[in-house]
């Protein structure tokens, strides 16, 4: 993928929806609920604080991440639907 993030920005490749519930019924696709995982696939080079430091983004390319449910925007690019999230829409690296 030719996307780069900027600043404090990642790109996350959304987890697919469950397709079946724990009890093993099929859900409609109207009715599956979007996860709020993914794996980071893109990190920008982080951000400057006020005297200028940098502050770099406290995720790698291949982490397993916990999303807030509104956060980001969806892209489509490449064949793929990706999300661009900032550094802090991101809770927890998943281990």
């Amino acid at each position: 993928m030719s996307l780069k993030p900027l600043g404090d920005r990642v790109i996350v490749k959304v987890d697919e929806a469950e397709a079946t519930t724990a009890s093993g019924l099929y859900l409609a696709s109207e009715a599956k609920e979007k996860p709020q995982t993914g794996t980071v696939i893109a990190v920008g080079e982080g951000r400057f604080d006020n005297d200028g430091n940098l502050i770099k983004v406290p995720v790698s390319v291949g982490d397993k991440v916990i999303y807030g449910k509104f956060g980001g925007t969806e892209v489509h690019y490449g064949g793929e639907d990706v999300l661009i999230l900032r550094a802090d829409d991101i809770y927890a690296i998943c281990e």
